[in-house]
């Protein structure tokens, strides 16, 4: 039975658990739940701190397990990432006091950094030639400066907002643009396969739609060529030798363009349909 780590709460356990029952996995129904068995799937869902799960993964006790690249890189694990799941996204940046004597990284040099990601961090300034003392805290390293904890800090930041309202500045180069990753051990155990086609086969779902339609067939090779699907589209013959029925898969995002340059060759009766999942 393939073991997997869930992340039990924070940003990426909801997500993960969605992703999850989409792939068509049963998951716990009490939060307070800390082992679930899907015995339809052979799997067993272990709902983990997001923090603790790569040290699980990589000693062996769980076979795979899905968290954050910034929590796998900071845990010192030797688990791997296999792939990424395309949600979770932040980026790590340092920040110090605006206007202040810290603007480059070599200014870190025996400075204090205020970080909740300290291997991380020191991974990072050691690639740069900088040592500085890491002060490790678990939440809210904004403050730390203002009280006289850190020179500077490196956190996540996506509007840089929180970091202004604390009087600090962002500098430097990116330190990590961290997403949420499937992880595994150095045993790769063989029902990881399985799981990683259901994983993109939702992402895959989530990215396309179906589009059909009723198109006159001398209108069909430009019809390709606005749409060509994933190999070609699948062409069925209509009563009316004139005419076929297409159905193709096309990206989401660009489906209202395409609908409209079928439409301008002949196309009508022509249909959107969400994929609730795929295997390409």
């Amino acid at each position: 039975m393939l073991r997997i780590a869930v992340p039990n709460k924070g940003s990426l356990s909801e997500v993960a658990s969605q992703m999850l029952a989409e792939a068509g996995y049963s998951g716990r129904r009490d939060s307070r739940q800390l082992v679930h068995t899907d015995a339809r799937n052979g799997v067993e869902f272990f709902y983990l701190r997001p923090r603790d799960i790569a040290t699980y993964v990589g000693s062996g006790a769980l076979d795979v397990g899905i968290t954050g690249r910034d929590l796998l890189l900071d845990s010192g694990s030797s688990a791997h990432e296999i792939d990424h799941l395309e949600f979770g996204d932040s980026t790590f940046r340092f920040a110090s006091p605006a206007g202040g004597e810290i603007s480059e990284i070599a200014h870190l040099e025996g400075r204090r950094v205020a970080t909740s990601y300290p291997r991380l961090v020191d991974d990072f300034l050691q690639t740069h030639g900088v040592t500085a003392e890491l002060v490790k805290l678990d939440g809210a390293v904004e403050s730390s400066v203002r009280l006289g904890v850190a020179d500077a800090v490196a956190d996540v930041v996506s509007t840089g907002a929180t970091l202004r309202a604390a009087g600090l500045e962002i500098f430097g180069p990116v330190i990590l643009e961290s997403t949420a990753v499937l992880i595994s051990g150095e045993q790769r155990h063989p029902g990881i396969d399985r799981l990683l086609r259901r994983l993109r086969g939702v992402l895959v779902a989530r990215k396309f739609v179906m589009v059909e339609y009723d198109l006159p067939a001398d209108q069909l090779e430009l019809a390709a060529e606005v749409a060509g699907g994933v190999e070609s589209p699948t062409v069925s013959p209509l009563k009316d030798d004139a005419w076929v029925a297409v159905r193709v898969m096309i990206p989401a995002d660009s489906a209202n363009d395409v609908m409209d340059r079928l439409y301008e060759l002949g196309a009508r009766a022509i249909l959107v349909t969400a994929i609730h999942a795929a295997r390409l």
